[in-house]
């Protein structure tokens, strides 16, 4: 892998994991600039040559999420102007991921909106990270890979805890799949809470599916925004005689003061442990003795190396992450 056939750069909400990934790689991170004019449009400028190079942007979506994805749009098309070779989009974090379908009559489907922006602002091959829905895979009309940083997570959890009536639970049917998968690598039992949502961030959890009394819970899912489904699925499995209740989610939002709640919970003794990613910026901020922000860079790193020497994403990066994961049972 030449260092000269690739650039790394990162926009305002992926400074870090994309430094982090330059690091690993060895390289240097590429440099940009995002400056708004008065009335708060946004300009990108690149600061050094692209023409003919393989460029890997990180930007993730998330608060401020309008901003961010303008930013997004508007360094694709400066790269594609500057003749870039081809414009890979790491996206930790894909905002308007939760509106992948019509639910009721005249709602919008912006996560394929969104695809389409990227798709015709220039980009050439898109990268996710455990997307909220599957499907939205098949809105770009580019190439998708979809990392699972799932496993990343699971690894470090698996180094400092040691369970042995461990039981994976899904807090909605939605991620029952997700769920599932780790059940069976750990070769786990499996729990799902049964949860409705009567409006966008509320939530009522009524019951639980499968066997919880005197085992150590993990509730897994792909993002926490104000908490609320993870707080009450947590109060549920502590009323049905659950031993410990840990959370482990990739996208750690933490909307309308999520955090104080959580660290309430965590005070109170209701939840042992969270788990999340460093996909949203702001994650590191949030880093307690039982809040534990797990790196994504050297699984980007790995990833990038893999894409450059046209090797199988599923066999030389998942393979060797389900391979600890199998070590750890």
């Amino acid at each position: 892998m030449k260092n000269s056939d690739f650039i790394i750069f990162g926009l305002t909400n992926a400074t870090k994991i994309a430094q982090d990934v330059a690091n690993k790689l060895k390289v240097k991170l590429g440099k940009c600039t995002t400056t708004k004019f008065a009335d708060g449009e946004i300009l990108v400028k690149f600061n050094e040559t692209v023409r003919g190079k393989d460029v890997y942007i990180f930007q993730s979506t998330s608060k401020p999420v309008n901003d961010s994805l303008m930013e997004l749009l508007i360094s694709i098309d400066a790269l594609k102007r500057a003749s870039a070779k081809t414009i890979n989009v790491i996206i930790p974090y894909y905002g308007y991921a939760r509106q992948d379908r019509k639910s009721q009559g005249r709602e919008p489907i912006t996560a394929k909106l969104v695809a389409n922006f990227i798709k015709y602002a220039g980009a050439t091959k898109v990268v996710l990270m455990d997307i909220h829905a599957d499907q939205i895979q098949g809105f770009f009309d580019i190439p998708v890979d979809t990392l699972k940083g799932t496993w990343i997570m699971m690894d470090e959890f698996l180094k400092t805890h040691k369970f042995k009536d461990l039981c994976i639970v899904s807090p909605d049917y939605g991620g029952v799949k997700r769920a599932r998968n780790i059940a069976n690598s750990l070769n786990a039992p499996l729990a799902i809470v049964d949860k409705r949502r009567p409006a966008p961030n509320q939530v009522e959890v009524s019951n639980i599916l499968g066997d919880v009394k005197d085992k150590d819970c993990l509730l897994v899912d792909d993002m926490i925004d104000t908490g609320g489904t993870m707080m009450a699925a947590s109060k549920l499995l502590k009323e049905r005689g659950a031993k410990s209740i840990n959370i482990m989610c990739t996208h750690a939002l933490f909307s309308n003061n999520a955090i104080e709640k959580f660290n309430k919970c965590i005070k109170d003794g209701n939840i042992s442990n969270i788990y999340i990613s460093d996909s949203i910026q702001a994650s590191y901020e949030y880093r307690s003795k039982n809040i534990h922000v797990c790196s994504l860079a050297q699984f980007y790193a790995e990833f990038i190396k893999i894409q450059s020497e046209n090797k199988s994403i599923s066999e030389n990066l998942y393979g060797k992450q389900i391979e600890k994961l199998n070590a750890k049972k």
